[in-house]
């Protein structure tokens, strides 16, 4: 066959690529490196260059082997903690202050792992005395790196995707635990399903969490809002008090404040 007679694909501009890629993403939820190279003829460099180019405009989210719709990012994957680094970023920062204002010296806490509760973390510089129990080992190098804290990280089975320990050794540990105040990191959160995570691991550690805690505070940014995914942790009724971004949306705001649980939203846009 002569090239004349072959079926040519037609060449895109790098802008018009990126674009149909979003805009098989909004139809299909995810899109693969295999199947973008062979549709649009390039290499698969190119193709990894659009997919960074684009989570960094916050776009979408790369996975294993493709990428996924910014707001579908805890229906289809369990993200790395690496990915999620990358989200949110002012956000987490700005709710991770806050939120480590709420802290007392001689508090006993219990830090839950993710990259707004690591955002907590940081922020502890004026306290003297704490005691930190956390199943993240990220988090308990930072929170031991002050030199002056009691550390207790919860044994058990380690997932890699997110640098934490889970099962039922962690579990177990948390029966003989009483704490002040849990800062719980929250994957996703709807009025009618409450909180949930892609692990059922961490799931159940999440809830023994709740069950060791006086006080249960939320923090998350707002993209969390309206999502649910694979695993339950609680109902709203299990939260004491929820730290999330200006951009919440004024049903959740209401209902949230009809529920009778203390809300402080954070102002992002300053």
């Amino acid at each position: 066959m002569s090239p004349n007679a072959r079926t040519m694909k037609r060449k895109y501009s790098i802008e018009e690529r990126r674009s149909k890629i979003l805009n098989m993403l909004h139809t299909e939820g995810r899109v693969f490196v295999e199947k973008l190279v062979e549709t649009f003829d390039v290499s698969e460099v190119s193709i990894r260059k659009d997919l960074a180019v684009l989570e960094e405009r916050k776009l979408l989210v790369r996975v294993k082997g493709g990428a996924i719709a910014l707001h579908q990012a805890g229906d289809f994957d369990d993200m790395s903690i690496s990915s999620k680094q990358r989200l949110h970023t002012h956000e987490k920062q700005l709710i991770g202050k806050f939120a480590a204002a709420m802290i007392h010296d001689g508090d006993r806490i219990i830090l839950d792992s993710g990259t707004t509760t690591m955002e907590i973390a940081k922020n502890l510089d004026a306290f003297k005395d704490l005691t930190v129990i956390t199943n993240a080992l990220d988090i308990a190098i930072t929170i031991n790196n002050y030199g002056r804290f009691n550390v207790i990280v919860l044994g058990g089975a380690m997932r890699a995707v997110s640098h934490s320990t889970v099962g039922m050794i962690s579990e177990y540990a948390l029966k003989n635990i009483f704490c002040d105040k849990l800062f719980l990191g929250v994957d996703s959160i709807s009025i009618k399903d409450g909180l949930s995570t892609p692990s059922l691991e961490e799931a159940s550690l999440n809830q023994a969490m709740i069950g060791a805690a006086r006080e249960v505070i939320a923090v998350f940014d707002s993209s969390k809002f309206g999502r649910r995914t694979f695993a339950h942790i609680a109902d709203l009724d299990k939260i004491t008090t929820i730290v999330t971004d200006s951009h919440i949306s004024p049903e959740l705001k209401d209902y949230i404040e009809k529920s009778h649980i203390t809300l402080h939203i954070v102002d992002t846009d300053a």
